[in-house]
Parts: C-alpha cells; structure tokens; sequence
C-alpha cells in the first residue's frame, strides 16, 4: 500500500515553529517510506482566517525546502472551504442514522454543570448529556424557533477505545465517560473540525497522520465518524508539542515564534531547520543543514522517529 501523508496547515495566523518541526517529521516520514504527502488548507475557521495567511503557508514551506505532491486541481491542494457540500452530504448520512442529535446548550450551561466528579477534562469540558434525549427531527422545531443548535456525535455508552499511535504507543478511554458527545457541526456556519477532517482524509486516502500531540484526545472522536461510516482509519503519530522557557506550549507570552518573524531578521532556513534536526535526534552537528540534507540523515536510520524525545521540547535558536 502506498504512503499517502499530508500537511494541514490552518491560514488562522502565521506558521511557527511549532508548526515547522510538525511539517518536517511529516515530510520526512512520507520521504522516508517513498510515499507522497497532500497539502490541505484547512481553512473553515472563517472568523479567524486571516487574510494573505495561505499566500505566507505556502512562502513558509517554500522558504523550509518542503515541496508536496500535487492533487488534480488547479492549484495542486485542496482548500476546506471548497468542499462544504461535501461535509453537508456525509452530515446528512449521519442524520439519517440518528448518531447526531441537535444540542441548544450553550458553552457557559456546559460550563456550570460540569461539577460532577467522574468528569476527567483530559481535552476541555465534558459534555453532560442534557440534549442526548434530542431526535434529528427536534432540529425542524428549533429551526422554527431561530434558536440556535449544534450537532453532536453520540458516542456509545461506555465502549472502551483503545488505539496505537505510531508514536507514543497503546491509547485506551472511555470516550463516552472521558470526553463526552462532541460537536460535528452548528446549524449556523461550517462543520466542525472533527468532521471536516475525517472526510478530507478519507477522500484522499490518507493513511498516515502526524500531527501534535494536543490533538491526541481527537483521535478518539474521530476514530467514533470512521467506525460509523465503515471507513478505514489512518495511522497516527502524535509528537511533543514545542515549549518555552516555562514549560509551557509555545505562544506570544515566549516571543515572536513565527517563521515569518526569523525569515524578516535574516535567520537562515538551515539555521532554523538543524536545530529542529537536533530536537529530533537526527544530528548533534551545529553546521547548517536543508530539508534534503536531514532527509539523507533519516533515511541513513531505521529507527529515527522512535528516537525522537517523548518529552515537550524546549525551543531555544
């Protein structure tokens, strides 16, 4: 079976640093298995798309040496905002299956019911079940009432999940318990990420998915869509986030940590790139080094991923 990768990267502000180690082990694992690896624009967050963030996407992996494959379109990579009707399909096939109920509860009544003890907020505030009870019918009368609603996935009560990421190894929840039913879509903007990007990666037969470990507890709700479409999952591999000084995921409070910001004080791709090599235990070497330089170094080495540290790295250039 051919690796197929991807880089989905979301034009919500800047590319950093962050998003550049992400970026790299990507590309590196599609390289390194002679896969290809898809560009996708994951740009359904509309409030907080900003404007000329997908030209400076593509100038940052331009300005990284990290090409990917093109698609049949036009532009060579997919856009999210180009496939709603899409989403609005496979949303309707859930609908059809009552796996989705419209919830009217707003994040604050989340909020202050969630007191109950058993409730873990590994991944934000779980979901207390007040509109479980709903039908996909309920959302015609909310529809005539203007109240707002949104789509959530019912995950099965109690089913135990357990997964490997390719990475940081066994995963096992509760879902129902750990997490709660989640947001696949609102009847007033686009659908929500999990959603969005279980059919993109479907669709483009991606098998294999390396992205930050934030997003680890995702991988639950969106293993709950692939199982209740019968698709078949990619691989995971969930990597340590990039922190500061204080141990704390990088962010503004650290500095300017955009690509965008060391291109402009003249630092060189290869500075930036060998120090992201050395985080990854690719080289200890300080002379410059490309992406096609550190890409002969992980081909030189079976094991490279599994020596990648399994703790939060601490940026410093």
């Amino acid at each position: 079976m051919t690796y197929i990768g991807r880089l989905a990267p979301s034009p919500t502000g800047a590319q950093h640093l962050g998003n550049a180690r992400t970026y790299l082990v990507a590309w590196l694992h599609a390289r390194t298995n002679r896969g290809k690896l898809l560009l996708r624009i994951e740009d359904l967050d509309t409030p907080r798309t900003k404007s000329g963030a997908e030209a400076l996407v593509l100038e940052d992996l331009e300005w990284l040496g990290l090409d990917w494959d093109r698609d049949a379109s036009s532009l060579g990579f997919a856009r999210q905002s180009e496939r709603t009707n899409r989403y609005a399909e496979v949303l309707d096939q859930l609908k059809s299956r009552e796996l989705i109920y419209p919830c009217t509860c707003s994040r604050s009544e989340i909020e202050e019911a969630a007191s109950a003890p058993h409730e873990s907020f590994l991944d934000g505030t779980v979901y207390n079940g007040k509109c479980a009870s709903n039908h996909v019918a309920d959302a015609m009368k909310f529809e005539q009432q203007g109240t707002k609603y949104a789509w959530r996935f019912r995950f099965s009560p109690m089913q135990t999940t357990t997964w490997i990421d390719q990475f940081a190894g066994q995963q096992t929840l509760i879902p129902s318990q750990s997490l709660g039913d989640f947001i696949v879509a609102r009847n007033y903007g686009p659908v929500a990420y999990q959603l969005a990007v279980v059919v993109d990666d479907h669709d483009s037969d991606i098998n294999n998915v390396v992205r930050g470990d934030d997003l680890i507890y995702s991988t639950y709700r969106q293993l709950a869509i692939y199982d209740a479409l019968q698709w078949k999952a990619p691989s995971w591999i969930h990597l340590p986030l990039v922190v500061g000084n204080d141990g704390r995921r990088l962010a503004k409070r650290h500095g300017d940590s955009r690509l965008k910001f060391y291109r402009e004080q003249g630092v060189k791709p290869e500075e930036l790139l060998n120090a992201i090599a050395q985080s990854l235990g690719l080289t200890t070497n300080k002379s410059l080094l490309n992406a096609n330089q550190i890409l002969d170094l992980a081909q030189q080495s079976s094991d490279w991923l599994h020596r990648i540290p399994a703790a939060p790295f601490q940026w410093t250039l």
